[in-house]
């Protein structure tokens, strides 16, 4: 049901993936981490800087961003990150930390390619392990910490929203810290494309994984790890999926063994997204999608044409549909014209 969906960001507590210490944070002022900046000294390696630990970062104003580049969440907090860092670069350190959810999130690489694609070009901590993330106590992608001139956390936001809020908190520590000459009017926006904000009146669709691990409403029985061949579910209750043809469920992900592989999801929402990608690099996959069994013409996303034509390049969320009004139930579909496909999850806005 739409009230069980926690749609403004993505939750990461303790799992077989890897341990991750949970401290559950209730609301924006009840956080009980209060390490400052130390933990940035464990980043992996760091982009577009040299390493920043909490003594260069002595008398500044900081703002720590986690992420990960597959996030949807993160991908529409992501233009007032990008804004404010602009706005404010004279006084405000930005520093985006990198903590992968997925494996292929891990290669610095593919890293390196978002920031670009992207246009991050603030300080980035690679954390492949976590162990920024864990110093922060940290659960959520995307997450905000604002640290003062002394490297005290002053206040944290999780998820999406309240940009004006955290705005403001920015221009309060650049005050406090002795920073003058700051507009007082605040970032206005209109973003588009992945970035562009949620359609929340009409969201009924929440995020689902579709490795054995952590998916959800799959129509079919699961065969972990092994090759199966699977029918087309004949029907499907809202925010059900279902596979056809030779595919290999995995912890993580799915993997097409044959051309001709196809899912489906019956989905409420403006637009939905598949994060995939070929199992082997530099190898274009082909395909082709859907909605109510006719191609998407208006409806479609960012990475496919009006014909449902798209081409898996790199391992990354694709925007496949972006619906008009109304906005109702609809069935997906996505047919894979080569094999090798990889495919970790569903989201929606």
């Amino acid at each position: 049901m739409p009230g069980k969906i926690n749609v403004s960001r993505r939750h990461f507590l303790e799992n077989a993936a890897m341990t991750v210490a949970a401290g559950h944070f209730g609301g924006l002022a009840s956080a009980k981490t209060r390490t400052g900046l130390t933990p940035l000294g464990r980043a992996t390696a760091w982009l577009n800087s040299q390493p920043l630990r909490d003594t260069e970062l002595q008398g500044k104003v900081v703002l720590i961003e986690f992420w990960t580049y597959t996030c949807i969440n993160w991908r529409r907090q992501l233009p007032y990150v990008r804004a404010w860092a602009n706005k404010y670069k004279e006084a405000l350190v930005v520093i985006g930390v990198h903590s992968p959810e997925f494996s292929f999130e891990q290669n610095i690489d593919n890293i390196r390619w978002a920031a670009k694609d992207m246009r991050i070009d603030y300080p980035i901590a690679v954390d492949n392990d976590r162990a920024i993330w864990r110093g922060f106590n940290n659960e959520y992608w995307p997450a905000l910490y604002f640290a003062d001139g002394r490297g005290k956390i002053r206040h944290q936001q999780f998820g999406e929203g309240e940009y004006q809020q955290s705005e403001k908190e920015i221009q309060r520590l650049l005050a406090e810290n002795g920073v003058s000459g700051n507009p007082n009017q605040l970032v206005s926006l209109n973003p588009s494309g992945a970035e562009a904000q949620a359609d929340w009146k009409h969201l009924q669709s929440g995020e689902n994984y579709v490795g054995y691990e952590r998916t959800e409403n799959f129509a079919a029985s699961i065969a972990r790890d092994k090759r199966r061949i699977y029918s087309p579910p004949k029907q499907l209750g809202l925010n059900h999926w279902g596979l056809s043809g030779d595919w290999t469920m995995g912890r993580e992900a799915i993997l097409l063994n044959q051309p001709g592989g196809r899912m489906v999801y019956r989905f409420h929402a403006r637009d939905l997204h598949l994060v995939m990608g070929p199992a082997a690099a530099n190898r274009p996959l082909r395909f082709r999608i859907s909605i109510d069994g006719q191609p998407p013409n208006a409806a479609h996303g960012i990475d496919v044409d009006d014909e449902g034509k798209g081409t898996v390049m790199e391992s990354r969320m694709y925007q496949l549909i972006r619906q008009p009004t109304p906005v109702i139930d609809r069935l997906f579909e996505i047919e894979f014209l080569d094999s090798g496909l990889e495919a970790f999850s569903f989201t929606f806005g």
